[in-house]
């Protein structure tokens, strides 16, 4: 249960309009923000083929 809700729980009203945003949320250290992500190598994007000999035999036939 988050904070707001234990506050709704005990028989509070909620905030309502301007008085919602007077207060700022509480920080966020940034250790708990940068999440880390393995990689892999990526795949070769001609697939190992020689991309320039196949232009040239593809439009130089005539």
């Amino acid at each position: 249960m988050s904070a707001d809700e234990e506050e709704q729980d005990a028989g509070e009203e909620p905030e309502s309009g301007s008085q919602r945003f007077k207060r700022l949320p509480d920080r966020v250290k940034l250790e708990d923000t940068v999440e880390s992500q393995d990689t892999r190598a990526t795949q070769d994007p001609e697939g190992g083929r020689d991309t320039d000999r196949d232009f040239m035999i593809r439009y130089s036939g005539g």
